[in-house]
């Protein structure tokens, strides 16, 4: 995998574009969940521009290589996940609200683990009517060992765990949605 090597720039441009689009805060956020919780369905219908989908920000601003990396080795991916985690902090401290997947050492502000048997019913939806990337059916064992590693920062650092993007957004941000 070409994953290109990265340098510290002024990325005040890219973020001024962000707030554009999307709408800053005084405190920025974070939920985790894995592939196919609904992240991308939820900031594409969502009635404000509050959330940014966290492939918009990682794969704009290049911390995500093209190609299927989640598919590499377990190095590849730390990696990738690690330059992302650079990137999600500073948009939090940005004041943008961020939902993504790609995470290593960022502790987030809530996380998403959906119950198991609707998950998988969801991603083969997906799948077969409206496939946008991400986990298929034919990764139905690393989605279920990611979120078993998602499940960590809950049991061992006690980020709040929520069964729904929906009920992660109303917990973390009652007054402003």
């Amino acid at each position: 995998m070409n994953i290109l090597p990265v340098v510290f720039a002024d990325g005040s441009d890219f973020y001024k574009a962000l707030a554009s689009t999307y709408i800053t805060h005084r405190k920025g956020l974070f939920i985790l969940a894995p592939s196919g919780a609904g992240k991308t369905y939820f900031c594409q219908n969502q009635s404000s521009k509050h959330w940014i989908d966290g492939d918009e920000l990682w794969f704009g601003a290049k911390a995500h290589p093209e190609g299927p990396w989640w598919k590499e080795p377990v190095s590849v991916m730390r990696r990738v996940d690690q330059r992302c985690d650079v990137l999600t902090s500073e948009a939090m401290e940005q004041g943008f609200w961020i939902m993504g997947a790609s995470n290593q050492w960022l502790k987030p502000s809530a996380i998403v683990i959906p119950e198991w048997e609707a998950h998988k019913e969801n991603i083969r939806k997906r799948e077969q009517t409206n496939y946008d990337g991400g986990a298929t059916a034919a990764d139905f064992d690393q989605v279920l060992g990611h979120m078993e590693w998602i499940k960590k920062w809950h049991t061992e650092h006690g980020v709040p765990m929520f069964a729904t993007i929906e009920a992660a957004v109303e917990a973390l941000t009652p007054d402003s949605m």
